[in-house]
């Protein structure tokens, strides 16, 4: 077998027979086809597709390039949570120990940011002490102790989605949607799951900026988990404006904890509570979304989900009093205010834009090997259909170096759009897949 007739299969348009994306995935790994043959079919893929049998191989072909984390022994249905990416996001952080203390294990494999989304492992390790650096025994360790775990992808899970990722990154392949999919539930598949839920955002700070395509992309994720037997539920969500009022990392984790404490934006709070009731259906543990959403509403107002992440930041290294004081955890030597210039309405955001503003600051990623100021980030003081007078502050900008305060906050300022209004009020949740 040839990697050119592959790709030259796929570039015209012809289905590859079954064992063609096997051999092309594992010989990629092993080193026997290189990163010029394997971007070449990534782009054939990008403009030519995948159809179900071939995205099922490439799928279970990617999980059999690495450890496959077996969770069977822990008692009960396994489920996690997967957001395809956005500003603001921070609902992991509060939503699995939740989910956890509503007698659902959350085995949760996260990634870190790029570009203007942030990552769940760069908001974590803002937690002195917290590691998300563990090996596949001690993941199922934590899950069995204390119904959750947070950590990163190992060199050994998935090796072969690490490889491919990086590759597509640097080939304007990223946007494929079969790649995505196979991308996301490669790793979520090898985590020893039963369930997934999917928070696919749209709007302006998504990668899916319509509807239509995020429906595509949840078909797709939702038809791989079908045919490999598992649970599999969408949840559409907007992201035409920023979720909660943090965006950064230190901030953003604090947020997530003020949400565990009955506090928090409700935006924060409405999105937690609706993805976790959707995972304690999927988690058999809740009848329907009502009996989920009662359940959820509960373990924040009596604590269990704080004590659930105590628990588990202490058995994963990391500093507890971060849980209770904001100072414990990274702070920004400065601070400054965002005013408006003009009087109006604040009629929207370009989301991505202000996701660009903390980036910028040095609480992102431009490039992977970037470095993240886990101190800096925004906090949003106004949302849409809010009376502005010029000079009323927009935001707090919390920064360490000064010589990238004036690109964030210009960047920032694009991003708000002010004028004569009116503004339609638009909802948190746009629509369920299946």
């Amino acid at each position: 077998m040839r990697a050119v007739d592959v790709i030259r299969a796929k570039r015209d348009g012809h289905p590859l027979e079954p064992g063609r994306i096997r051999w092309l995935v594992d010989a990629y790994v092993n080193g026997e086809v290189g990163d010029d043959q394997m971007a070449a079919f990534a782009m054939a893929v990008f403009f030519r597709g995948l159809a179900a049998p071939e995205l099922t191989e490439l799928v279970t072909s990617m999980i059999a390039s690495g450890d496959v984390i077996d969770l069977a022994q822990v008692p009960g249905r396994k489920v996690d949570k997967h957001s395809t990416g956005g500003v603001g996001d921070k609902v992991s952080i509060c939503l699995a120990p939740l989910v956890a203390s509503c007698g659902v294990s959350v085995p949760m494999i996260s990634g870190r940011g790029l570009g203007h989304t942030g990552g769940t492992l760069d908001k974590l390790a803002a937690i002195p002490g917290f590691r998300t650096d563990i090996d596949g025994e001690r993941f199922r360790g934590l899950v069995a102790d204390h119904g959750l775990a947070l950590a990163g992808q190992t060199e050994r899970l998935v090796p072969a989605d690490r490889k491919l990722y990086a590759l597509r990154d640097v080939t304007a392949t990223v946007e494929s949607i079969p790649l995505i999919a196979a991308s996301i539930m490669s790793k979520k598949l090898a985590e020893g799951i039963d369930g997934l839920v999917l928070d696919v955002k749209v709007g302006s700070g998504a990668f899916m900026k319509t509807r239509a395509d995020a429906e595509v992309l949840a078909r797709t994720m939702i038809d791989i988990g079908t045919s490999m037997a598992k649970t599999v539920r969408a949840v559409l969500t907007n992201m035409d404006r920023p979720l909660g009022r943090a965006i950064g990392n230190a901030n953003e984790t604090w947020e997530a904890i003020e949400v565990l404490k009955g506090a928090g934006p409700s935006d924060v709070v409405a999105l937690t509570v609706e993805l976790g009731a959707e995972m304690l259906v999927v988690g058999e543990v809740a009848s329907d979304l009502d009996e989920g959403r009662a359940m959820m509403r509960r373990a924040i107002a009596d604590g269990r989900g704080l004590d659930r992440l105590r628990a588990l930041v202490e058995a994963q290294g990391g500093d507890v009093r971060a849980l209770d004081r904001r100072d414990a955890m990274p702070v920004a030597a400065h601070e400054t205010v965002i005013e408006a210039p003009m009087k109006g309405l604040v009629t929207g955001f370009d989301t991505e834009a202000i996701g660009r503003a903390a980036m910028l600051l040095g609480g992102g990623r431009a490039r992977s090997t970037d470095m993240i100021d886990h101190a800096v980030g925004i906090e949003l003081l106004v949302r849409p259909g809010d009376a502005v007078e010029r000079g009323r502050p927009l935001a707090k900008v919390d920064y360490n170096d000064a010589g990238r305060l004036e690109s964030s906050v210009s960047t920032f300022l694009r991003g708000v759009r002010i004028g004569p209004g009116p503004v339609a009020p638009a909802p948190l949740v746009l629509g369920r897949l299946p």
